[in-house]
């Protein structure tokens, strides 16, 4: 299993709140999503707020895949909308051969308490190149403490 981790508080510190973990398969790929409020990295004051987000990819498809790109729909609670599309996720292109995991972790700042993300990868099978998307769950980030 590869792992990737950013700059962000660990997701398992007492400073970091989590959500429950979203799932979704396609073609054999299995996409889990945890999020985890970021209070040292935010400044409410200014209506900022981060969150990071760890992403755990699994192969079961029964083909060797590379994933080539992302594509992620954010909107917060203000119905603000933005894309962001790349090559690859967190500077690497990962290769997952049959039965194998890829975890990574990345973030996400917004102007709101309350916010959700989803999306797609495109991935690449490895035997003849043949491309397919794999669907990204959608999950939400909120503040702890704001649906109370």
């Amino acid at each position: 299993m590869s792992r990737h981790n950013t700059t962000f508080d660990k997701p398992e510190s007492q400073d970091c709140t989590t959500t429950d973990m979203t799932t979704e398969v396609t073609a054999g790929i299995q996409v889990s999503v945890e999020t985890f409020y970021q209070p040292t990295h935010s400044n409410p004051s200014q209506s900022h707020y981060v969150f990071a987000y760890r992403i755990t990819i699994k192969n079961d498809s029964g083909d060797d895949v590379r994933l080539k790109r992302r594509h992620w729909h954010v909107i917060d609670s203000d119905s603000n909308k933005r894309e962001v599309e790349g090559e690859g996720v967190v500077g690497e292109q990962p290769y997952l051969a049959n039965g194998e995991t890829y975890r990574y972790v990345s973030g996400c700042n917004l102007n709101t308490e309350i916010g959700k993300m989803f999306g797609t990868y495109l991935m690449e099978r490895v035997t003849d190149r043949k491309l397919f998307f794999v669907r990204i769950p959608e999950f939400k980030m909120i503040v702890p403490g704001k649906l109370n």
